[in-house]
């Protein structure tokens, strides 16, 4: 029997936000608690975290104890500020099973990072920890206008990479028939969506806009298939790029957001208002830090953002540093949820590119790019430092079938890409404007940088 009460009121609120889908509220109990209420929920249930990790977890004992601070002394979210941070390092550290705060014979599934800037991040969920993960991507699907009546695909990578899976529980929490198409194979993807009559798509931002471009190519006609909306997520992406997904695939693409280490997809989704994702709050308790002096923001400021989970059994982490930057926000919504709303994440202060002394996100170059016309969202970014200077080139692709041979504009568009990046960045870039598909797709997490400096 799990701690937590699981069992909910699934009576939901429909609320017509579009033509095409209703945004539904899957759990109004807690996606539309008050505040008093939401702070009530997230003290008890920090009370008990925080002694399920002193009494369970050696590296959060050992933290604790070095601040002289026992699980007593938080009696509620007002004391969060007193505890430790935890970061990517640690996990590491305690690779691999180190930081679970249940026994291993109660750990029924094992997720990781990729690993590629060193050990597995490695993260165990228990029974009860599964429910929580399927209930709050329930949550967020519907969002979208997902239903038990709908069909999901989901072409997010199936392994020890979260996305797959957690949207897989999601849909199929919802009663949603759900394709677990994984990713690759972009043509069977096509005949699979178009064939079953997919209504909802589920994969990066960078892989959908692939799928759109493929269409054409694959000689389908997105008039045959049945798309209304999806949820992306896994990496940074702008409201440009928002914007070319629906205009591709005729849908309402939605920004979903999460990391394994607190959970995976799901710990945040947005409406269909598009002004931010709703954070499932009765599950992760967000904050704002500035990344320097690590102390809290109020709401509004951007910083790094902080999670605490308080409902997960196996693996629950404290104040854990995602290293995303964004605002948070405590407006009210028109959808009628209650919830702090995160802003579209800048970037992570561990990508920030540093050239010249200036700071800068691949996610304000994607921004610059999607504003001139006669280019696509496929690009990629090189840095060098030449003769103790640093320089950027950006590779771009042209859009549509456009060549460079066949481009009688061809200087124009790219100084009109350089006048953009640089009113973006004030840093100038080189600018290479390439025939459209030679740039390197990614069905997975986009790589758009390559920095060649020492």
């Amino acid at each position: 029997m799990p701690p937590y009460n699981l069992t909910y009121n699934l009576t939901k609120k429909e609320k017509h936000m579009s033509g095409k889908v209703k945004d539904h509220i899957y759990n109004p109990e807690f996606e539309c608690m008050s505040r008093s209420e939401m702070e009530n929920l997230q003290s008890e249930r920090l009370r008990k975290t925080v002694e399920l990790v002193y009494n369970n977890c050696k590296p959060y004992r050992a933290k604790m104890d070095e601040l002289k601070l026992k699980p007593s002394d938080i009696r509620s979210v007002s004391d969060l500020c007193k505890l430790p941070f935890t970061v990517k390092h640690d996990l590491r550290e305690a690779y691999p099973f180190g930081f679970y705060s249940s026994p291993a014979s109660e750990i029924v599934e094992v997720h990781a990072s990729s690993g590629t800037t060193g050990k597995l991040t490695v993260v165990g969920y228990t029974k009860n920890d599964i429910d929580v993960w399927s209930e709050i991507v329930a949550r967020g699907l519907s969002m979208a206008g997902v239903t038990k009546d709908s069909m999901v695909h989901v072409a997010y990578g199936y392994g020890l990479f979260t996305g797959g899976l957690g949207a897989h529980y999601g849909a199929q929490k919802i009663g949603a028939s759900t394709v677990p198409a994984s990713a690759g194979n972009t043509i069977r993807q096509l005949t699979l969506m178009r064939d079953f009559g997919a209504t909802h798509l589920c994969c990066t931002p960078s892989y959908a806009i692939f799928l759109g471009t493929e269409i054409k190519k694959a000689g389908m006609d997105i008039k045959d298939f049945s798309l209304v909306g999806g949820a992306f997520g896994a990496e940074p992406w702008t409201y440009q790029m928002r914007d070319e997904i629906e205009k591709t695939l005729g849908i309402d693409a939605l920004d979903i957001y999460g990391l394994s280490e607190i959970c995976g997809p799901g710990v945040a989704m947005e409406c269909l208002q598009k002004h931010g994702s709703h954070v499932q709050e009765d599950h992760f308790i967000p904050e704002i830090i500035d990344p320097e002096t690590l102390e809290p923001l109020p709401f509004g400021s951007e910083g790094e953002l902080v999670f605490t989970t308080i409902t997960k059994t196996g693996q629950p982490l404290i104040r854990y540093r995602t290293r995303d930057l964004c605002v948070l926000s405590n407006e009210k919504c028109a959808c009628g949820r209650t919830t702090v709303k995160m802003g579209k994440v800048k970037g992570r202060s561990d990508d920030m590119l540093i050239i010249r002394g200036v700071n800068v996100f691949p996610s304000q170059i994607e921004a610059a790019i999607m504003n001139v016309a006669g280019v696509s969202p496929h690009y990629m970014i090189y840095v060098d430092r030449i003769n103790n200077l640093d320089v950027m080139e950006i590779d771009i692709e042209l859009a549509g079938d456009l060549t460079p041979d066949k481009v009688s504009d061809l200087e124009s568009i790219k100084k009109k890409v350089e006048t953009e990046v640089n009113s973006y960045i004030g840093v100038s870039a080189k600018i290479k404007l390439c025939e459209s598909g030679s740039i390197k797709r990614s069905e997975g997490k986009a790589v758009r940088v390559v920095d060649r400096r020492e």
